[in-house]
């Protein structure tokens, strides 16, 4: 439907499992997130994919005092995507300067806009990590004045807890919790 757009967070090959940072059991939504991605493009709601996009010497790294091992540098395997987008996807690219960490798809992007520009209203966020970049894109969400729904049955967390955690905060903040198919 106009006025709606899908938001598909960081489903990057180093986020799955043999990648650098694997979120255990990502790859089990896959399926799920392509079958979202056809059904709302079929509603003709906006397809919108985020990324990390770090260059090689990110703050988050290890090598930089940062929390993560090196993944999703620009232009590498890791940094690709695993679900099946559609050519007019719009990609939005996060945390690519080196001095600046984003978990959020809106932090640091021109994503609010965008989405304002083409009338969009509600957004539906789908996609890996439920606590941190899932959790920050949805708070920013709504944060930006979008109705905004995660997709529960395709998203993945990396510790049972903290996503417990994660997805009480949202609920707290206005996010609404389903799913749709």
């Amino acid at each position: 439907m106009p006025g709606e757009a899908l938001i598909v967070v960081d489903m990057q090959r180093d986020f799955m499992p043999g990648g650098a940072l694997p979120v255990p059991g990502g790859d089990k939504i896959i399926p799920r997130v392509n079958r979202y991605i056809e059904e709302f493009r079929g509603r003709g709601a906006l397809i919108v994919a985020t990324r990390d996009w770090h260059p090689p010497d990110h703050i988050s790294f290890k090598e930089r005092g940062g929390p993560w091992p090196r993944h999703c540098v620009q232009g590498t395997a890791g940094a690709e995507f695993v679900v099946k987008l559609p050519k007019d996807a719009l990609i939005i690219s996060k945390a690519t300067e080196p001095d600046k960490e984003a978990y959020s798809g809106f932090e640091g992007t021109n994503l609010a806009e965008v989405l304002r520009e083409k009338g969009v209203e509600r957004v539906y966020i789908c996609g890996v990590a439920t606590e941190y970049c899932v959790r920050a894109t949805a708070l920013d969400a709504v944060k930006n004045g979008f109705e905004t729904y995660l997709l529960c049955d395709a998203i993945k967390g990396i510790n049972p807890q903290d996503e417990e955690r994660a997805l009480k905060e949202l609920r707290s903040a206005g996010v609404n919790l389903f799913s749709a198919l």
